[in-house]
């Protein structure tokens, strides 16, 4: 037995709710990072789908709003021909979607860590990991001045795509793909928003939402091979794909735009095996995919749960622990799988199926509906309440006699 049953190395949106689930369960964690929180990190940052549920039923919601992050209520899909507009997307009190700022949301996250139990060493740098034969058993790094070695019954790795424990390990990794797409975005003051924007033309996509300090996030996203034609000269590219929506660039030209340009195109897609012998794996480690759905920072918040999870099962004996992070593994992977095809199908610019165009057709002119369809995607909603074979025959009914 280490010194701690858990270090968690990397404390943001994976690593900061493992510690804080597992500090609840009554382990002892420590909580490990090389910044110094607040920071911010220049990332896409929507939450949708599971993670303002899983914020709320954390108890850290309300926190993440009073930080001045707006609820997202609306979500507007314009692909040019056909436009959707869902309204009023509230179930119990919680929006679909939530765009904190990344230093807002990692400091409420960190916080509800420690004040679980949880013991925070930002300002850590981990540099190795100390094992015994196969087994991973603590880590080593420097804080200040000192050299410092840590050890525990397990490690996780929640230190990002990059993960210094996954190379360690030589962490396999599987349904590999390049990167697909270069981002680029920046804030916007006085730019009045309700929710998220989505906007697809000619092979590159909007993405845009309200966030803190009243500001509007503007985020636009090319194929990868048009990065060496952007990368110099950000503005005029970027202003070129807003003209293609001419009522935002209106609305982006009353305001004012508040911060520089950023961009990111280092963005593979993998999963790679998340656990073994005295590790484990979460978040961005263990799967990254390219931003075009928006599914990193939600995904880290339901695989935190399952690993939190699977790790006190293992360590409270009520099961085998490599049993447990077996399960894990397959938990993860039967949620993630169908939408990490779906998102790199998207992410390669392809044509939404004809299934998919015939839907949207369906939907013109019905807002009960088309709030039924956003609520049943983002799981608001119970999908086959929406999805069932019966419902989706009627709206396709409608729609044949309305034309």
């Amino acid at each position: 037995m280490g010194t701690y049953d858990v270090i968690v190395v990397g404390a943001r949106c994976a690593g900061a709710p493992t510690a804080m689930l597992l500090a609840r369960k009554g382990l002892r964690v420590v909580l490990v990072d090389r910044a110094k929180f607040p920071s911010d990190i220049r990332h896409g940052h929507f939450i949708h789908r599971h993670g303002p549920r899983l914020l709320h039923a954390w108890g850290v919601l309300d926190r993440i709003v009073a930080t001045g992050c707006p609820a997202a209520t609306s979500f507007t899909f314009d692909a040019g021909e056909r436009r959707l507009v869902g309204r009023d997307l509230v179930v119990g009190g919680v929006a679909f979607g939530y765009g904190p700022r990344r230093a807002a949301l990692d400091r409420v996250l960190v916080d509800a860590a420690v004040e679980a139990g949880a013991e925070l060493r930002d300002n850590f740098l981990v540099t190795d990991y100390v094992g015994d034969d196969d087994r991973i058993t603590g880590i080593r790094g420097q804080q200040g001045d000192a050299t410092v070695t840590e050890r525990a019954t397990m490690v996780v790795g929640a230190d990002g795509r990059g993960s210094l424990l996954a190379r360690t390990v030589g962490a396999a990794e599987y349904e590999v793909f390049p990167t697909l797409t270069c981002w680029y975005f920046s804030y916007w003051s006085g730019v009045p928003a309700a929710g998220l924007e989505i906007y697809v033309r000619r092979q590159r996509i909007i993405f845009a939402f309200p966030t803190n300090d009243g500001l509007f996030a503007v985020f636009i996203a090319w194929p990868i091979e048009a990065r060496r034609a952007i990368q110099f000269d950000i503005e005029p590219a970027f202003t070129a794909v807003i003209d293609l929506v001419p009522a935002l660039a209106e609305r982006l030209r009353q305001g004012q735009q508040a911060e520089p340009f950023y961009g990111a195109a280092n963005l593979p897609n993998f999963l790679r095996k998340p656990f073994g012998p005295g590790w484990a794996l979460v978040g961005d480690a263990g799967c990254h995919k390219d931003p075009y759905m928006a599914l990193g920072i939600c995904d880290a918040f339901r695989d935190a749960d399952l690993l939190a999870r699977a790790i006190d099962d293992g360590l409270s004996g009520r099961r085998a622990l490599a049993e447990a992070l077996a399960d894990y593994e397959q938990q993860r992977n039967a949620a993630t799988m169908a939408d990490y095809r779906l998102n790199l199908h998207h992410a390669q610019f392809k044509p939404p199926t004809p299934e998919e165009q015939n839907l949207i057709a369906a939907l013109q002119g019905s807002q009960e509906a088309t709030n039924q369809f956003f609520m049943a995607r983002q799981g608001m909603i119970p999908p086959e309440t929406f999805f069932n074979p019966e419902n989706l025959q009627r709206l396709m009914r409608a729609s044949a006699t309305a034309l």
